[in-house]
């Protein structure tokens, strides 16, 4: 599907200013969260050895724990730390089949990790030394490289600081 253009964008745009006009809130005049934060963020993957090896031998998120899935028998749930007590779990579902990856209204688009410059200049040789496809920091946005891990996930490895957007600070 190509992206809207003419008048249809001008709409889009000029729907999205009315939207921060009427709910974007200046930083000191926003109400404090009601939560702690992200305990984790749980998907799915198609085999457990193959996504821990991707996450902590190659990226270097280490494994943390490795258990049953508590409501699903035979299925295993397990966590990577991946910085400031956050952390990415997966499970897996022995004996269904799992689609082949696609992107849709309510699924996880990316997830984007915050990296040190020097960090983004490690994972750059990184990818590149290992032949793993990517975009970025080519396509315009240079704090950025976007690819999938073996379950289709996109990953984006965000060169800004926590709580920093295109260079505009949004979080204390």
């Amino acid at each position: 599907m190509p992206p809207p253009q003419g008048k249809e964008l001008e709409e889009i745009r000029a729907r999205r200013q009315k939207l921060r006009e009427k709910y974007l809130r200046r930083r000191g005049e926003r109400p404090a969260t009601t939560v702690q934060g992200v305990h984790h963020l749980a998907l799915i993957c198609k085999n457990v050895e193959e996504t821990i090896q991707f996450y902590q031998e190659f990226l270097g998120f280490p494994l943390v724990e490795l258990v049953e899935n508590r409501d699903y028998a035979g299925s295993s749930h397990f966590f990577f730390d991946i910085g400031n007590r956050n952390m990415l779990g997966f499970f897996d579902f022995p004996g269904h089949e799992h689609p082949a990856f696609e992107e849709t209204i309510g699924g996880v688009q990316h997830l984007a990790i915050s990296i040190s410059p020097a960090q983004f200049d490690a994972a750059k040789k990184k990818l590149d030394d290992a032949g793993v496809n990517y975009l970025g920091p080519d396509r315009g946005v240079e704090e950025s490289m976007y690819f999938r891990d073996p379950n289709g996930v996109n990953l984006e490895l965000y060169r800004e600081e926590l709580g920093i957007f295109d260079g505009r600070r949004l979080l204390d």
